[in-house]
């Protein structure tokens, strides 16, 4: 499967100018940073708080962002076009999610700065950020794929931001439910899970969770895909 650079950075280029001309993905971003300020002002904050502000971004920026790009293009009616173009699947949905990835990482590094938070192995926690990022990058496409306006896409993706943005709050619910065990292997609770077992050094236990994280973003990648192609093979 051949690769092209040019053709995937074009597509990337072609979302940073339209992402500045809308006013409502860029004011999204501001949501876990302003919720990071709020938490900073509140004095000693937790590890539970850093990976709420953490997932949340995920969720309303990662997720959002990708959405309402893809979700943009199916309602410019451009999405199609560029479905038929030389570009291939991998060139077009690599190209539509770097700029959702930039800007997912920048806004967590901003937010970890503004809370404080230091990891305790900064490569470990790399590898569970963009581990959990391409899980929620897949969400967001398959979530613009199958929504027809920015709009439509906004609403559909609120869902989305309570339970993988907050969801950090159902681990006691989970705890306390059998039926509710299964909430535990969601990724955002997994990612928290990871930090707590990083925190206390028990790097011997870190495989599971980067393995469940794992499994959401394969899962979540091919998902992408056969939606991007049924789309594609639908008209």
């Amino acid at each position: 499967m051949n690769l092209s650079i040019q053709r995937t950075l074009a597509i990337f280029l072609k979302d940073v100018k339209d992402v500045t001309r809308n006013l409502f993905v860029t004011t999204t971003l501001l949501v876990p940073i302003l919720l990071a300020i709020a938490y900073r002002n509140l004095g000693d904050i937790t590890l539970e708080i850093h990976y709420t502000v953490i997932n949340l971004t995920f969720s309303s920026v990662t997720a959002f962002v990708q959405c309402t790009l893809i979700a943009e293009e199916k309602e410019k009616n451009t999405l199609r076009t560029l479905m038929l173009s030389p570009a291939t699947t991998s060139e077009i949905l690599l190209g539509k999610s770097l700029l959702s990835l930039l800007i997912t990482l920048i806004t967590i590094l901003l937010c970890i700065q503004i809370t404080g938070y230091v990891p305790e192995h900064v490569g470990l926690f790399a590898l569970a950020i963009i581990g959990s990022c391409l899980f929620y990058l897949a969400l967001g496409t398959v979530l613009g794929l199958i929504t027809k306006s920015v709009m439509e896409a906004s609403v559909v993706v609120l869902p989305i931001m309570f339970l993988f943005g907050f969801g950090t709050m159902l681990e006691t619910l989970a705890s306390n439910n059998t039926y509710l065990k299964l909430l535990e292997y969601l990724p955002n609770l997994q990612l928290l899970r990871f930090a707590e077992l990083l925190e206390q050094q028990k790097f011997t236990s870190l495989g599971l969770p980067l393995l469940v994280i794992g499994i959401w973003s394969i899962l979540g990648a091919l998902l992408a895909v056969m939606v991007y192609r049924k789309q594609l093979n639908s008209r």
